[in-house]
């Protein structure tokens, strides 16, 4: 820098000085008319100044923004509130707050809300998840992230009782989880396969259904992923009352799906479907006694005798078998599909065992 330059500089009022200083992007605290909010703002953005631990070196969320680097607390390690009153008085205010670095500590009140006291804010559920959607939108890794760890946390707690509001939020978790920023696409699928173990599958079910057929394929893969997840969960019993041949047409439309998450989920969707069909369908014949038969004398089997079984017709066998089940309920080339997957895969055990 010349001399003169450093007069000019040197000359300079203090006021020029600092407003030119000014347009560095430091952050200036937000006028709150909330007493709590405000004490919430100062506390947010003393403590939020943490690592990221997502294992990603070449993510950098929002640091160079205003210096303030935010953590992501695993569940196990979130401390109770210090005054549940006040944290839900100033909750919905938080959540819905223009500055980034306060939703994220609200929503960390709500998961530790969800941990600890999850009944006391039972009748705000309504109100919280719409917010806690917002922030999933929000473009901000860092916040939508932590809005990702929030919602595993509300499945945990809540169960089935957030059914009614769980479509907006299934929709933006299965957004996240076919991201490019790997950080945030791991982070929703926990939160997704958290999903799929604390809500009831009869009620989760029907939900996924509708993103099977989405025009994004990334979402329909995502979605077969959790439906193969769920299934499962029903049981023998669950899956025989939903419907083995609709489970089975769903599976085959997903077995020639773009991506091969889609496909894998089939077959293994297809899979636990012949098991559970072939359970189901052991042919066993009962001998019913007539009303005015005579009871006669059980014969006393030799020693070198075998016992022997009824056999079973072969023409019940091949109406009651896996392959014609199939070829009943599918169109010609999706059975095919469906019998070369699980023919392929009990061939492979057969030659492992």
């Amino acid at each position: 820098m010349s001399g003169q330059a450093l007069k000019d500089l040197n000359t300079m009022p203090a006021s020029e000085r600092k407003n030119d200083n000014s347009s560095k992007g430091n952050f200036t605290k937000p006028h709150s008319e909330n007493g709590n909010l405000e004490e919430k703002h100062r506390k947010a953005t003393a403590s939020v100044v943490e690592t990221v631990r997502s294992g990603d070196e070449s993510v950098k969320t929002d640091v160079e923004v205003g210096n303030i680097e935010v953590e992501y607390i695993e569940s196990e390690n979130l401390d109770d509130v210090e005054n549940v009153d006040m944290t839900l008085k100033a909750l919905l205010a938080g959540l819905d707050s223009k500055d980034w670095v306060l939703v994220c500590e609200s929503l960390n009140d709500v998961r530790r809300i969800s941990i600890f006291h999850k009944e006391s804010m039972f009748n705000m559920l309504e109100n919280v998840i719409p917010l806690i959607v917002k922030s999933l939108k929000n473009p901000r890794s860092a916040l939508c992230k932590t809005a990702i760890m929030t919602s595993a946390d509300v499945f945990s707690a809540y169960s089935d009782h957030i059914i009614d509001s769980l479509d907006p939020l299934l929709l933006q978790l299965l957004l996240k989880s076919s991201q490019d920023k790997r950080f945030v696409c791991e982070a929703a699928e926990r939160a997704l396969i958290a999903m799929t173990a604390w809500l009831s599958p009869i009620l989760l079910l029907p939900k996924l259904e509708t993103y099977l057929k989405h025009r994004n394929p990334r979402i329909r893969a995502k979605a077969s992923m959790c439906f193969c997840r769920s299934v499962p969960r029903l049981g023998v019993e669950g899956i025989k009352a939903y419907g083995i041949d609709k489970l089975i047409q769903i599976a085959a439309s997903q077995l020639s799906d773009q991506l091969p998450e889609s496909r894998e989920a089939a077959r293994t969707l297809l899979l636990e479907l012949q098991t559970v069909y072939e359970k189901c369908s052991v042919p066993t014949q009962t001998a019913v006694p007539e009303e005015d038969s005579v009871p006669t004398q059980t014969p006393v089997p030799d020693e070198d005798s075998v016992p022997t079984q009824t056999p079973v017709p072969e023409e019940d066998s091949e109406m009651g078998s896996w392959e014609h089940f199939c070829q009943s309920k599918l169109s010609r080339l999706s059975a095919q599909a469906v019998l070369r997957v699980t023919n392929v895969a009990r061939e492979g055990i057969a030659l492992g065992s």
